[in-house]
């Protein structure tokens, strides 16, 4: 049986046995491709933990943030949708892989949603992962061709007088949705507001989500 070559030396580090999985055949090849690299030191594994740990904080609650801040900062809303990856940093967020990233504003007649028709372009310092549905072959035909459609399968349905955009992702470009600020929500603070802002609100097919009643101003 082919076990994780690292698993013991990550037994003698924590103290205590791990369980050992048969890996499948890419896994083998992606750990002895992993263990030539560090013969020729061409990487270190401290360079693997970086992006490892990289990889796992890179979620929605980074585009939430993002947005949260743009309601209730007009002149870093302006910023971020000038410069998204300049108002990103500002954030303490990177991102710096993405080749271009538009931040697509929301109006009350205006709504965005953004699709990959090819694969599953995403803007994954932003947004992490995406969801296996942006994935689907369903989605991204439907999206281009009945995108009103959608939305309203989503729980979404903008009336007649509203333009519906839709927006093709690319290897090259990445976009991001700033969805309208719920009403009711003047008095949150930009932490509460945060939490009102899912992950398919900033793909588009979904409004923020509305505020608690009885939600409070905290800071």
């Amino acid at each position: 049986m082919s076990v994780d070559p690292s698993a013991k030396q990550t037994d003698e580090e924590h103290g205590h046995p791990h369980p050992r999985h048969e890996l499948s055949y890419h896994a083998k090849r992606i750990y002895a491709i992993r263990e030539l690299l560090l013969e020729k030191n061409v990487i270190t594994r401290e360079d693997i933990q970086t992006q490892i740990d990289y990889q796992e904080a890179r979620s929605p609650a980074n585009g939430a943030k993002l947005v949260a801040r743009a309601w209730t900062d007009p002149k870093f809303k302006a910023r971020l949708i000038a410069d998204p990856k300049a108002a990103c940093a500002e954030m303490g967020i990177d991102a710096t892989s993405l080749n271009e990233f538009v931040v697509l504003e929301n109006t009350e007649k205006v709504r965005h949603m953004v699709v990959c028709t090819l694969c599953s372009c995403y803007p994954r310092p932003i947004l992490g992962r995406p969801p296996d549905w942006y994935k689907s072959f369903n989605y991204r035909a439907r999206a281009v061709n009945d995108p009103r459609g959608v939305m309203r399968e989503f729980g979404l349905e903008p009336g007649p007088d509203v333009e519906v955009r839709v927006h093709d992702s690319t290897a090259d470009i990445r976009y991001l949705v700033l969805p309208l600020r719920p009403a009711g929500t003047e008095t949150l603070s930009e932490q509460d507001l945060a939490k009102l802002v899912t992950r398919d609100s900033m793909i588009g097919v979904v409004d923020a989500l509305p505020a608690v009643p009885g939600s409070k101003k905290t800071s």
